[in-house]
């Protein structure tokens, strides 16, 4: 799938408008500076590197920011009707971590330092799906790590509930995430649905990413008609060559 230079425009403009909407104040303001500062990279990112992960095409990230605050706001919705406790954390935080959950895959500040860069391998682009590929010049990080490093980079503060939940979202995909998520004792359980809501929010969205890619993806490559040679005799030896000519060509 790809986006048109228009859509990615009408997406960035729908992004600003979310943390237009959902946020006031100082946060607002470092919020807009953070974004309008990352522009033009985020603007035209994918949200992954392999065609079938979800959304490894330009302006593929911001499609799945958006989607993901969507499916949060109607996580969130169900999850109330649905009689859960959804105290202890308020809806901006939930909206704060829905925006921002992802935005470690930005890379670090400074020109050339995205995560994500073009892959200049035909091959593997072709073959493997591999569209982009992690920038080498980068030292490692966990996305994670990285979006909650960025937001104190830009002087945005954040609540416990909202670093928790950006670094719960990735769910049990994250080994690290395990003693939240499985815990042994009453006491260590998680103190709030923020963490549940945030990984079934990104997950359905990254799902129906993965599916529109499923359903629109080529054929690109057509399966070989084999002819079957039947032999009546056992005992009549059959030249290999012979046999599988029609595969191979006859190199004579």
């Amino acid at each position: 799938m790809k986006l048109t230079a228009e859509q990615i425009v009408q997406n960035w403009e729908r992004l600003l408008e979310v943390i237009k909407t959902e946020f006031t104040g100082e946060r607002q303001t470092k919020l807009l500076s953070m974004y309008t500062d990352l522009e033009d990279r985020m603007s035209t990112q994918p949200a992954s590197s392999i065609d079938h992960y979800h959304n490894a095409f330009d302006g593929g990230y911001v499609d799945h920011v958006l989607r993901v605050i969507e499916c949060a706001h109607e996580v969130y919705d169900l999850w109330t009707r649905m009689g859960a406790d959804m105290s202890g954390y308020t809806k901006e935080e939930l909206m704060f971590t829905a925006l921002n959950h992802d935005i470690g895959k930005m890379g670090f500040p400074g020109e050339g330092n995205e995560t994500y860069i073009p892959n200049d391998s035909e091959w593997h682009r072709k073959n493997m799906g591999r569209m982009y590929k992690v920038n080498p010049n980068n030292q490692f990080t966990l996305v994670n790590d990285l979006s909650i490093w960025l937001l104190q980079h830009y002087g945005i503060s954040i609540t416990w509930n909202e670093m928790l939940g950006i670094k719960l979202t990735d769910g049990l995909y994250d080994e690290s995430n395990k003693p939240y998520y499985m815990s042994r004792t009453a006491d260590s359980k998680l103190k709030t649905n923020l963490g549940y809501v945030m990984h079934q929010a990104d997950h359905m969205a990254a799902r129906i990413e993965y599916e529109r890619w499923n359903k629109n993806k080529p054929i690109t490559t057509t399966p070989i008609k084999r002819k079957t040679k039947t032999i009546t005799n056992p005992e009549t030896k059959v030249n290999a060559q012979e046999m599988f000519k029609d595969l191979f060509g006859d190199n004579k």
